[in-house]
Formats: C-alpha cells, structure tokens, sequence
C-alpha cells in the first residue's frame, strides 16, 4: 500500500500567491528598500521586541522546543500613518550577543540594514501562506494595524550568519495591496 503524505492547508509552502501581489511578495530583496522606493512617507514604528513562546511553527523553523523562550520584535512599516507590512522577527536569545547582536541595537531603524548590506548573511528559501484569525499573527497584524481580523497573505525565510537562524515574517497589509492598483 502506498502512503500519501497530505500537506495542511494552512501550512509555509513554496508557492506564493498568483496576482498583483506576486511580485512584491517573492522579490529576495528588501522589502523596506521595495516600500521606500514606492511610497514617499515611509516610516517604521517599532511595536515591541520581548522574550516570549515562539508561534508552533516558528518552532519548526528555528529547531527550538516549544517551552522555549526567544527574542521577539516586531514593526510596523508604514507610508504616512497607512500601515503597509507587519513585521515580526525571531532568534535565539544568546544568538543577541553572538551572530544577531546588532538587532537588539535597532531600535526604530528597518532589520533590512543588518541583513542586505552584511555579506555573511544567506537567505534561506521564502515560504509563503495565507493566514486568518486561527493564526496569531494575522490577529498580531490586524491588531497592530488598526483593522479588522481578515485573511492575509505572509511571506517568511530564515536569514542565517556565522550559521545561526534569524526567521523574519512579513505579513502584507490591506493598504500596501490597495496601493497596488
């Protein structure tokens, strides 16, 4: 008897979404670069950066357990006051004095400045998913952006240097597809 694996429809995969979104979301480049280029009152407003339970699948992604605590950040990218890009950022705690230091010193500045101008830093493959209010960071996003807990498309990869895993996820927000049109 043959087994069939059966994937979760809920689950990262490789494949992002068809549409006027496709572009934004499987550029490898800086997505902050990608906004700033495109909108003339960029801004990012710095929501928190804690220690706290990684999501189940941030788990998967970082090999770490469950009971764990990492360092979490997480932003808002934004045009004006339109919030465009939920951002939220995960490491291993001891890795902010080892290979990811210079994120705990961030502050209100975009993550793309340590990771698209250091040549020892690798992007792993982008995974994508469409996420609704079952997933904690469609509400964490909805949440921080004022609106209504709706589906969202959100992209994620893991960024390694000197070999240490640094998972960033991006969820795109209805105002950065309505500017799309």
């Amino acid at each position: 008897m043959r087994t069939v694996k059966l994937t979760q429809p809920d689950a990262w995969r490789q494949m992002p979404p068809i549409g006027r979104l496709r572009v934004w979301i499987t550029d490898r480049g800086s997505l902050t670069a990608r906004i700033v280029n495109h909108f003339a009152d960029f801004n990012l407003q710095r929501l928190r950066q804690t220690r706290a339970q990684p999501l189940a699948d941030e788990c998967r992604a970082l090999s770490v357990r469950r009971a764990e605590r990492v360092v979490l950040r997480e932003v808002l990218l934004r045009d004006a006051y339109r919030a465009l890009v939920f951002a939220h950022t995960v490491a291993h705690p001891h890795d902010l004095r080892g290979a990811w230091r210079g994120l705990s010193r961030l502050g209100a500045r975009p993550l793309a400045e340590m990771l698209f101008h250091d040549p020892t830093v690798s992007r792993m493959p982008m995974e994508y998913r469409r996420i609704d209010a079952r997933h904690r960071l469609c509400q964490l996003a909805c949440n921080a952006a004022g609106i209504a807990v709706q589906p969202l498309w959100a992209r994620r990869s893991v960024f390694l240097r000197y070999g240490r895993p640094l998972l960033v996820t991006e969820v795109f927000l209805p105002d950065l597809i309505n500017a799309m049109r």
